[in-house]
C-alpha cells in the first residue's frame, strides 16, 4: 500500500508539521509511512499586494477568503482521488468512524480557512467536504487540521508499535473507554480494583465492558442512542 499523503493549503505553512513532527507520528514520517506537504494560498494571489481576502457581500464584520485565489491554490495540487476537506465549524462533526475511513485511503487534501470564512462558490465548485472538530471557534483551520491528521496518522499501519492499541479506545465501539490503572497497587489510599489483578481474564473483560457502559451513560448518553 502506498504511503498516506497529506497536502495542506494554508496561509501559515510554518505551523506544519507542528507536533506531528515529533513522537510516533514524526518517526513514521521519517520512515516514509506518511508524508505532509503544504501549499501557501497567498502564492496564488495575482495583485501586487498578494490579497487573499475581501469584504463580505451584503456587509458585516470580518473578511472572506476569495474564491479565485483559493481555487487556483486547490487546482495546483495534482489531480487524484484524495478527498478534499475544509476545516469548518459548520461542518459535519468528525467521528472515529470517519477517521478510520480516511486512514484507509491514499491521503487527503485539507483546506485551512481564515477570517470569517470561505466563499461558498469555491466550496461548491471544488467539492470541499466541510469537517468540524467541535462546537467552538478557532482562529483558523490549522489547529483543526493538525488534530485531524493526528487522529488519522496514529492508526496508519505501522505507526503505533502495538497495532491493537487503537482498537479498544473511546469511540471505536460506540462507547467511552473503561478506566485504566497501573502500579503502585495502592496510591494515596486508593487500590487498583481487585478484579484487574485476579488473573481472571473473562471477569476482567466483563468489568471493562460494564465500566465502559457506565461511563458512557454518565458522560455521553448520546452515543448509546446512535445506530
Amino acid at each position: 500500500m502506498a504511503a498516506f499523503r497529506a497536502t495542506v493549503l494554508t496561509l501559515y505553512p510554518d505551523m506544519f508539521p507542528g507536533h506531528l513532527g515529533a513522537s510516533l507520528a514524526g518517526k513514521a514520517m521519517e520512515r516514509g509511512d506518511w508524508s505532509l506537504d503544504t501549499v501557501q494560498i497567498r502564492d496564488f494571489a495575482t495583485d501586487r499586494h498578494r490579497t487573499v481576502d475581501d469584504t463580505p457581500a451584503g456587509g458585516g464584520a470580518g473578511m472572506v477568503l476569495k474564491p479565485d485565489v483559493l481555487a487556483r491554490a486547490i487546482d495546483s495540487v495534482a489531480a487524484d482521488t484524495r478527498p478534499r476537506l475544509l476545516m469548518s465549524p459548520r461542518g459535519r462533526p468528525l467521528t472515529q468512524k470517519r477517521v478510520r475511513e480516511l486512514a484507509e485511503g491514499e491521503g487527503l487534501v485539507i483546506v485551512c480557512g481564515r477570517f470569517e470564512g470561505v466563499d461558498q462558490r469555491v466550496i461548491d465548485a471544488r467539492g470541499l467536504e466541510e469537517v468540524s472538530i467541535g462546537d467552538y471557534i478557532l482562529s483558523g483551520g490549522e489547529p483543526a487540521a493538525l488534530i485531524l491528521l493526528d487522529a488519522i496518522v496514529r492508526i496508519i499501519p505501522g505507526v503505533m508499535g502495538n497495532a491493537s492499541s487503537g482498537l479498544n479506545e473511546s469511540f471505536e465501539h460506540g462507547l467511552l473507554e473503561h478506566p485504566h490503572y497501573t502500579r503502585p497497587q495502592v496510591f494515596e489510599g486508593a487500590e487498583i480494583p481487585a478484579v484487574l489483578t485476579s488473573g481472571n481474564h473473562a471477569a476482567i473483560e466483563r468489568w471493562r465492558m460494564e465500566e465502559a457502559l457506565r461511563l458512557t451513560q454518565e458522560r455521553r448518553p448520546d452515543l448509546l442512542s446512535r445506530d
